[in-house]
């Protein structure tokens, strides 16, 4: 599989995501993409993007049905190839989640925990500013009064501080992005959030490869 000047972007489609708005956006972007419905789609993607709305443990429950997590696992930890997860695409990285008890990725070490119903009103939903807290080059041109828009009721707690790529307030500093060589994600939805969330959207799709080693 080769890096091309306009690389292919695989976006994992599944029931309860909300893939059909990624692909929107990266149709105005012009950025060529197709929907994959299963892992032998990976042959024909240069990137590949986990979107998600719901919970986590419904996620994990479909994408191992369908074969995903090893053959992702292959391609994206052992093999490089750029990865951005979106809302639940995030929270789906690390060891554990809350929601479900579910057994996640295990790509990133950590955990995903609820809010806080009596400090604030779950789920957050709606705009909010996103602090760039790392030098990683998916985060390095974040403006640090940026907003995004957010739907989330959990958010992950890294075990390693170096994941960190920007954090929010809501209630308490949470993190809203991680980054880890060719593994990047945002809690936030890039897809809905504007220029800013367009402009990184597109970020990720053109950042060399070399870059992310």
């Amino acid at each position: 599989m080769s890096y091309r000047d306009r690389p292919v972007v695989g976006v994992i489609d599944y029931q309860t995501g909300n893939s059909q708005s990624v692909q929107y956006a990266l149709d105005f972007l012009g950025v060529p993409n197709r929907l994959m419905k299963t892992p032998d789609d990976l042959t024909e993607v240069d990137r590949v993007i986990l979107p998600g709305v719901g919970s986590a443990g419904t996620t994990m429950d479909y994408l191992n049905a369908a074969g995903w997590p090893s053959a992702l696992h292959t391609v994206v930890v052992e093999g490089d190839m750029p990865f951005l997860g979106i809302c639940v695409g995030l929270q789906v990285l690390f060891e554990t989640s809350a929601e479900q008890s579910a057994k996640c990725l295990g790509w990133l070490p950590g955990t995903v925990r609820p809010f806080d119903p009596r400090a604030v009103r779950v789920p957050q939903m709606g705009w909010n500013q996103v602090r760039r807290a790392s030098a990683h080059p998916f985060v390095v041109g974040l403006p640090q009064d940026g907003h995004f828009y957010f739907v989330n009721s959990y958010h992950a707690e890294p075990a390693d501080e170096s994941d960190i790529a920007a954090t929010t307030e809501y209630g308490v500093d949470f993190v809203s992005a991680v980054a880890r060589g060719n593994i990047m994600a945002t809690q936030f939805h890039t897809e809905k959030s504007g220029p800013l969330g367009l402009g990184l959207l597109d970020r990720f799709v053109k950042l060399p490869q070399e870059e992310l080693c």
